[in-house]
């Protein structure tokens, strides 16, 4: 049963929150076809990919069936013979980017790490490409084939890792949450380099005078003694954190390796 919202009063959309049923049947091709309608090439497809293309240029706030309707040329009624509604709509779009792309050998050296490194970046580009993204609470996802292919990818390639089941999802978890806030970061910096017409590196030098007088004056002393390079762009801080967070895996997968090795050894005869 659908609620016919899909957001919040802060402008936050939230996924499955319209017909799940429906919804499934739609990313799984598994429920009844809509009927023929009027407008010859009006596809499920093309409906999705134009709610995406709107969102990227626009954001989420401009998709609506009547201004996806309006790009097909085509009334809203027509989009109604193929998706119920914007709620299951922007269900359709958030499985439609996640899809993975054609990568049959798999990234870099193949190790459990690399893997992850390539996931990291691979979800870092998806929210650079969608902002929109930024817009959906996805703590609740419909579970379409973008969402499970990606996912199996990623599994079968760090199953050598040698965790458990739950650690495994865990780690994926844990990489993406640490990208999306990265991704949020990213995202909102070029936005208001957009709106306001000044780069980060200008809007901070617009306050260096008054600060250098502030932090220079002893209140500050651990910020004063900085390098000078400390705050330079220059420095990966995104790559910096993602490669901590693969070195504390590599930890608790040696530990894992070494524990696996101490029980299949063979007891001391007595």
């Amino acid at each position: 049963m659908t609620s016919g919202k899909t957001g919040s009063g802060d402008g936050t959309q939230t996924s499955g929150s319209g017909d799940i049923t429906r919804t499934l049947e739609l990313l799984w091709d598994v429920g009844p076809r809509p009927s023929r309608g009027p407008k010859p090439g009006l596809t499920l497809d093309r409906i999705v990919e134009t709610a995406i293309r709107v969102a990227d240029a626009e954001g989420l706030e401009a998709v609506s069936m009547r201004r996806v309707a309006t790009e097909l040329g085509t009334g809203a009624m027509s989009l109604y013979r193929y998706v119920p509604g914007k709620a299951e709509l922007l269900d359709l779009m958030l499985d439609r980017v996640q899809r993975p792309g054609d990568d049959p050998e798999g990234p870099g050296d193949g190790s459990w790490r690399s893997a992850l490194e390539a996931m990291a970046h691979g979800v870092l580009d998806l929210y650079r490409r969608h902002p929109w993204l930024l817009q959906v609470n996805q703590a609740r996802p419909i579970l379409g084939p973008g969402a499970l292919d990606g996912m199996e990818r990623v599994l079968a390639r760090i199953r050598p890792m040698g965790l458990t089941d739950p650690e495994l999802v865990s780690a994926v978890i844990m990489i993406d949450g640490y990208v999306v806030g990265a991704a949020r970061t990213q995202v909102f910096q070029e936005e208001a380099e957009r709106r306001t017409g000044l780069t980060t590196t200008e809007f901070y030098e617009a306050q260096t005078p008054v600060l250098e007088q502030v932090i220079t004056a002893g209140r500050y002393p651990v910020i004063s003694s900085l390098a000078e390079d400390t705050w330079s762009p220059a420095f990966d801080h995104f790559e910096f954190g993602l490669q901590r967070i693969l070195d504390g895996l590599e930890v608790l997968v040696a530990a894992r390796r070494a524990e696996r090795a101490g029980s299949a050894a063979p007891e001391e005869p007595a």
